[in-house]
C-alpha cells in the first residue's frame, strides 16, 4: 500500500448495490474515500441510500446483511462501532449492565474491571441506574438509544458509524451524547446519517451529499455546501440551517396574517381565550383556529371535549407510570407533549389507547372510553416506533390493511389507499415489504395506515423523526389541514420548531405526572 491508501480508514469504488426484488440499483458506481480522523456528515432525502451505504462502509453488508452488492475495491475497519437508527435491532441482552458487559467481554476486559467500567460508560451518555441495572425493555426509546451509543463506546471502535444517534433524544440529550462523541472521539474516524445538524456542523470536516437516486452531487467543507449547494439542498429537500425561517417565510406570504380567522371566531362563538389561545403564535404558519368553525352549531359535537381526563393513571403492572389530574383536548387543538427522555410521554399516548392498564374518569368525545379495540374506532395512533404496527408484506396492503372491516368496496380501499400512498410520498414502494424501507420510509407508512381511517382524533409519537425536510413539511401540511377541519392532534415531539410553530397548546409531562396542562372551558 502506498501512503494515500495507509491514510484511508474507509474506502469503496464503484459500489453497486440493489435489494431483493428491486429493480433499480441503489448505488450505480459511487466511489468513495475517508481518511483516518476525519469526520464525515452525509445528508440526502429519506430513502437516498444513507444508512444503506453506512452499513457497508461498516462491513455490516454484506458480512451480516445478505444484500446483493459488488465493487471494484473496498476498505473497511477492523474495528467498526455502529448505532442504528432503531435501538431495539441492536441489543442483545436483557439488562443495561449486561449489554456493556457483553461488549467487554469481547474486548477479553477482566471481569473485576468491568463494574467501574460499565458505570463510565453509562454516565458517559447520562444514564444512571441503581447497581446500572435496569431491564432495556422498560426503558423509553429515547433512553435506549443511549444505551446503544454506550455500547459502542464501550468497543473502543477504530471507526464510528452514527445512525441517527439522537433522532429520539431531547434537547438536553443531544447535545449531552454530541459532547461525549466530540469529547472522547477527537482523533477517531467519524461518520455520520443525521438530520438534526445544528448540533454537529461545526464538528464535522466534511458532507457529502446524495440524491435521490444515491449519487454523490456535492462534498465539500460544511460551510462551503451549505452556500453554494443550498440550491440542491433545496431541491432535494435535505435540512440545511435556516431552512425553517425560510419555510415560515414561504407560509406567511402564502396564507397571509391570521388576524382575520381570529375574529371570524370571536364573530361565531368561540371564546376570545381560545381565540388568543391559538392565536399566540399566529405569526409562524401553521397556527390558525379551526377554519370550518363558522358551520357548527352550539350542539355540534365539537363543542364536547375530544377528550376529557380527571384524576386519570396509566400502569404498568402495580407502578404508576403516568398521572393526570385534569386536562382536556378540543376538536381542533393541537396538543404538543414535551418533556425529558423516560418522563413518561410515550406511556401517556399508549395509557389515551387504554394500551396500558388506565384508572380515572377517561372520556372520549363525551362518552366512556372503552377498550382499545372500541377507541381504535375514534382515534388513530401512531406508535413511536413503527415496526409495531406493521403486519402485512408490502407498503399497500399496510395501508390497506387499516381499512378492512369497513363499509368501502375493494375498489374504494385501492382508491383512498393510492391516495395515501400519493401523499406521503410511498407509491413507488407499494410493493416493498415495509422492514425493506427506511426509518423515514416506515415512519411515513405508520403515519399513513393510520390516517387512511380518517378518525377526528390523531395521537402521534415522534412522527416525524428520521424525515428529511420536505417530507417532514409536507406531513406537518397535512396535519394542521386536518386540524384546521377539526380533527384534534395530541402528538409527542421532541422538536421544538414544531411546537413553537404549529402546537395550540402544550403539555409538559416531567417524572410521570402530566405537570402542565392548560384547562380550556367549553366555548
Amino acid at each position: 500500500m502506498n501512503g494515500e491508501e495507509n491514510s484511508q480508514a474507509v474506502s469503496v469504488t464503484n459500489l453497486r448495490c440493489k435489494f431483493p426484488g428491486e429493480k433499480a440499483l441503489v448505488f450505480q458506481g459511487l466511489s468513495l474515500s475517508v481518511r483516518q480522523g476525519e469526520k464525515v456528515l452525509l445528508l440526502g432525502p429519506s430513502g437516498s441510500g444513507k444508512s444503506t451505504l453506512l452499513q457497508i462502509l461498516s462491513g455490516l453488508i454484506p458480512r451480516s446483511v445478505e444484500i446483493p452488492m459488488k465493487c471494484d475495491d473496498i476498505q473497511v475497519p477492523a474495528k467498526a462501532g455502529v448505532v442504528f437508527q432503531d435501538p431495539d435491532t441492536q441489543f442483545c441482552m436483557s439488562f443495561t449492565d449486561e449489554e456493556i458487559a457483553f461488549v467487554l467481554e469481547n474486548r477479553n476486559i477482566p471481569r473485576e474491571e468491568m463494574p467501574a467500567l460499565i458505570e463510565y460508560y453509562l454516565k458517559q451518555v447520562g444514564l444512571s441506574f441503581e447497581q446500572n441495572r435496569v431491564l432495556i425493555q422498560s426503558m423509553s426509546q429515547g433512553m435506549k438509544q443511549r444505551l446503544a451509543i454506550a455500547s459502542m463506546l464501550a468497543m473502543d471502535p477504530e471507526v464510528l458509524f452514527l445512525d441517527e444517534p439522537t433522532a429520539l433524544l431531547d434537547d438536553e440529550g443531544t447535545s449531552q451524547v454530541w459532547d461525549t462523541v466530540k469529547r472522547i472521539a477527537s482523533d477517531k474516524t467519524i461518520i455520520i446519517v443525521e438530520h438534526k445538524i445544528n448540533e454537529i456542523v461545526d464538528m464535522v470536516d466534511r458532507i457529502i451529499v446524495l440524491s435521490p437516486e444515491g449519487k454523490i452531487v456535492a462534498d465539500g467543507p460544511a460551510q462551503q455546501v451549505f452556500t453554494d449547494e443550498r440550491g440542491k439542498l433545496k431541491a432535494y429537500g435535505i435540512w440545511y440551517p435556516g431552512i425553517w425561517e425560510e419555510q415560515e417565510q414561504a407560509a406567511r406570504q402564502e396564507e397571509g396574517s391570521a388576524s382575520g380567522e381570529i375574529q371570524v371566531c370571536v364573530d361565531h362563538g368561540i371564546s376570545s381565550l381560545e381565540a388568543q389561545r391559538s392565536s399566540g403564535l399566529s405569526d409562524t404558519p401553521g397556527i390558525s383556529l379551526i377554519s370550518h368553525v363558522s358551520s357548527l352549531s352550539p350542539l355540534s359535537p365539537a363543542y364536547q371535549p375530544a377528550l376529557d381526563l380527571q384524576q386519570f393513571t396509566g400502569w404498568r403492572g402495580k407502578t404508576p407510570f403516568i398521572q393526570v389530574e385534569q386536562a382536556k383536548v378540543w376538536h381542533g387543538d393541537w396538543i404538543g407533549i414535551v418533556g425529558a427522555n423516560g418522563a413518561g410521554k410515550s406511556s401517556l399516548l399508549l395509557s389515551l389507547m387504554n394500551i396500558l392498564k388506565t384508572t380515572g374518569h377517561y372520556e372520549v368525545e363525551g362518552q366512556p372510553s372503552g377498550k382499545t379495540e372500541q377507541l381504535a374506532d375514534r382515534i388513530a395512533f401512531v406508535f413511536q416506533n413503527p415496526e409495531f404496527q406493521f403486519v402485512t408484506n408490502t407498503v399497500a396492503e399496510e395501508v390497506e390493511f387499516s381499512l378492512l372491516g369497513g363499509r368501502l368496496t375493494t375498489e374504494e380501499r385501492l382508491v383512498r389507499t393510492d391516495h395515501m400512498l400519493n401523499q406521503f410520498g410511498l407509491i413507488d414502494l407499494s410493493e416493498r415489504h415495509p422492514y425493506q424501507l427506511s426509518m423515514g420510509q416506515k415512519r411515513r407508512l405508520s403515519v399513513a395506515s393510520a390516517l387512511v381511517r380518517e378518525q377526528r382524533i390523531l395521537l402521534l409519537d415522534e412522527p416525524t423523526f428520521g424525515q428529511d425536510a420536505r417530507n417532514t413539511f409536507a406531513m406537518l401540511a397535512q396535519l394542521e389541514q386536518l386540524r384546521r377541519e377539526g380533527t384534534a392532534i395530541v402528538m409527542v415531539t421532541h422538536d421544538r420548531e414544531i411546537v413553537k410553530r404549529y402546537c395550540t397548546r402544550i403539555w409538559t409531562v416531567d417524572e410521570g405526572r402530566l405537570s402542565d396542562a392548560t384547562v380550556v372551558s367549553s366555548p
